[in-house]
């Protein structure tokens, strides 16, 4: 399947499948540039938990944290209790400003919707929350693009379209 025709924009299932190949490829891509970089993992919007399985299946010695307003994520699917943080995220993330700070190697940004003032104020809070908490040369992945200071946006790696997923590496 390709993309829609430029006269044509894309159903919301396209959307959703174009999304979803898109963060496959751009984690398959994160995680062979992690590989022996030390350093926890963090997931901002736990969802159904599929992205977290994902991490938790191909990172399995990593400690990932895990942000959300609530766990809806299935039975197979739950990240450790000790490392899932509910509530509002700009208050949860903060609070583990010093034991995160600069240790960060990959951070999954997904708190995106169909909804345009929504996604404008979740971009600016992610873009504010995170550069703190990244490790020198650490990867944010987001599925809106953000404005990281002191990150240069990285190329897409194959298999994932522009516009559906981005990436950011923090310098240094």
């Amino acid at each position: 399947m390709s993309p829609a025709t430029p006269m044509t924009s894309p159903s919301r299932l396209e959307k959703t499948l174009f999304r979803l190949q898109s963060q496959q490829a751009c984690l398959a891509w994160a995680f062979r540039e992690i590989v022996d970089r030390p350093g926890p993992v963090i997931e901002l919007g736990l969802g159904l938990g599929r992205t977290f399985d994902h991490l938790h299946r191909h990172l399995p010695d990593r400690e990932i944290y895990v942000f959300d307003r609530v766990n809806g994520a299935y039975a197979d699917c739950q990240p450790d209790p000790a490392f899932l943080f509910l509530g509002e995220i700009e208050q949860t993330l903060p609070a583990l400003h010093d034991r995160l700070e600069g240790r960060v190697v990959l951070a999954n940004s997904d708190l995106g919707s169909f909804d345009r003032d929504s996604n404008r104020r979740v971009a600016e809070m992610s873009s504010r929350l995170l550069p703190p908490i990244m490790a020198p040369g650490g990867i944010v992945m987001s599925d809106l693009p953000l404005s990281l200071a002191g990150f240069d946006e990285v190329p897409l790696p194959p298999g994932a379209l522009e516009g559906r997923y981005y990436l950011y590496r923090r310098a240094g």
